[in-house]
């Protein structure tokens, strides 16, 4: 008994919280990101393109110049100087470098990219792996609290029963029965909340206490009516 009303505390401050998987950001906007950083360089590759085709004519090289800048971010001033002063030399030898560092470049940026690519996959795997992981383990906290709540219900139960049983050798069977029934009836607790019929049970139980609380009243009066009769007589 002395452990009865400590697990009683225990169960009713022990409410598990969810655990709360927060990503930090959606895996699908990286790969819309992807898609529209490619679309924009091919266009921009593609403007440029058409400008070496069209050497010749110097409006279409000045229009398809614009479009390919308007496609690609702005650049750094260092960066245009850079150009301009490779654009005054117009060293074949230089622009062949620049032309190999460019492309030894770009291999990079794409083998890092597809790397990245792999790796969101893989942590999106990982993330859906922990959610379901989170879901089982609150289905195993409920299920722990769930026995955890029948096993104190079982032990108030059985300790009614004990002391009833003790009542009715000891005292009365008026006294001890009601306690019986108490025992029995809070060891079926955790049944009849978990059971389909709970709200019907519920009604069933709150109609047949008001009606022994209507008869208690009842016979109180009746019995206080003919205490007062038989005095009068």
């Amino acid at each position: 008994m002395k452990f009865l009303i400590p697990a009683l505390l225990l169960t009713a401050c022990f409410s598990p919280k969810p655990i709360e998987i927060a990503p930090a950001s959606d895996i699908g906007n990286v790969s819309k990101l992807g898609d529209k950083i490619d679309t924009s360089e091919e266009r921009a590759a593609a403007a440029v393109t058409v400008v070496i085709e069209q050497a010749d004519k110097p409006d279409v090289v000045k229009a398809e110049g614009k479009i390919a800048l308007a496609y690609l971010p702005t650049p750094k001033p260092s960066d245009v100087s850079f150009a301009r002063e490779r654009a005054a030399r117009a060293d074949p030898k230089i622009y062949a470098q620049q032309e190999a560092y460019a492309k030894k470049l770009q291999e990079e940026v794409n083998k890092m990219w597809d790397k990245m690519e792999a790796d969101n996959v893989r942590s999106l795997a990982e993330i859906s792996a922990l959610k379901v992981r989170n879901d089982e383990l609150q289905k195993d906290i409920k299920r722990v609290k769930q026995d955890s709540d029948k096993a104190v219900w079982t032990v108030t139960g059985a300790a009614l029963v004990v002391l009833g049983g003790i009542a009715c050798a000891f005292a009365s069977l008026r006294t001890g029965i009601p306690i019986l029934l108490a025992g029995a009836f809070a060891g079926a607790i955790p049944y009849i909340i978990d059971s389909p019929y709970f709200i019907w049970i519920c009604g069933g139980t709150l109609l047949a206490c008001s009606a022994l609380g209507v008869y208690w009243l009842f016979d109180k009066v009746r019995d206080s009516t003919q205490s007062s009769d038989g005095i009068n007589k």
